[in-house]
This record gives C-alpha cells, sequence and structure tokens, in this order.
C-alpha cells in the first residue's frame, strides 16, 4: 500500500509517500509545496494544485494529515486551519480516506515518546526509511505522519484478521 503523509502549514506544506509491505517500510518520495506570494486565497490555490501534482504523480492508496493544535494566535491558527483544509481535500477528491493524528501521537508512533523532539524524529525517520534524503523538516514531518499511518493501517488489518 502507497501512503502519503501531510504536514500542514501555509508557507510550506510537507509530503512525504511510502509503500508498505506488511511491517516493511520503503521511501518513495519526500518534498515541500510552497504557498506564492500574495492574497491568501493564492497561496491556498498553490498549495492545492502542487498537492494535486503530488497525488497525480505518486497515486498514494491512503492518506494521514496532522491535526491542528490551537495556539494563541488565532489569525495564525484560523490560516493554518484552511492551509490543512487543502490538505484534506486534495486527497479526498482523489477518493482516498484521510486519517488525523495528533503530534504527540505521530513522535509516539516513530520515536517512541509522545514529546520528542525535531531531532529525535528525524533520526527516527532515516531509520525507518534506510538511504531518504530529507528535503526539510516539513517533509520529515509529513514521512513521520505517513510511518504512523502506516501502523495504524496495519494494526487495523490485524484486528480484522484476528476478529475475523
Amino acid at each position: 500500500m502507497r501512503v502519503l503523509g501531510i504536514d500542514p502549514g501555509l508557507r510550506a506544506m510537507g509530503w512525504g509517500v511510502i509503500d508498505v509491505d506488511g511491517s516493511r517500510l520503503r521511501h518513495v518520495a519526500n518534498g515541500v509545496c510552497t504557498s506564492a506570494s500574495g492574497d491568501l486565497a493564492s497561496r491556498l490555490v498553490a498549495l492545492h494544485d502542487q498537492l494535486e501534482d503530488v497525488v497525480a504523480e505518486y497515486g498514494p492508496q491512503a492518506a494521514a494529515v496532522e491535526q491542528t493544535f490551537v495556539n494563541m494566535n488565532g489569525a495564525a491558527t484560523l490560516k493554518l486551519g484552511q492551509a490543512r483544509g487543502i490538505a484534506m481535500l486534495v486527497p479526498a477528491r482523489a477518493g482516498l480516506a484521510v486519517g488525523e493524528y495528533a503530534p504527540n501521537k505521530i513522535k509516539k508512533a516513530v520515536v517512541g515518546v509522545g514529546h520528542a523532539d525535531k531531532d529525535q524524529v528525524a533520526h527516527m525517520v532515516k531509520l525507518q526509511l534506510p538511504g531518504v534524503e530529507l528535503s526539510g523538516p516539513d517533509a520529515t514531518d509529513a514521512l513521520a505522519i505517513a510511518i504512523c499511518h502506516a501502523h495504524h493501517l496495519q494494526s487495523a488489518q490485524a484486528t480484522a484478521r484476528v476478529s475475523a
């Protein structure tokens, strides 16, 4: 199964694609969609179009997005929410179910602790996807989201087999 992880952001939206075969994970690609300068609508269109190109090129069968946390700056949270809407809309329009994970859940799935720092996440992504060349912190986070989703899909499949 091919999984797309998306780390929503208005300036930089990270994405990462992995292949999952049982417990084996393989890196396919990763990168960052960047928004154009200008008004909010133009920036959202730029993110939408770039993410649509990623979905078309790599053909994922599942997708996952990091949940937004609310911070003290309400305007920034709203803008991030709009970028997150793009991150959910594009795979949904491609017919994919979209998983959502809290940042602590992603870190726990990848590192083993929910309060890991970015360096620990990057280290574990590199260990789980040997040979990966990371396109930056946003792409690293997106690959971590994809890994988290892969683990949850595997657990769901194992539970279904036991129940059958």
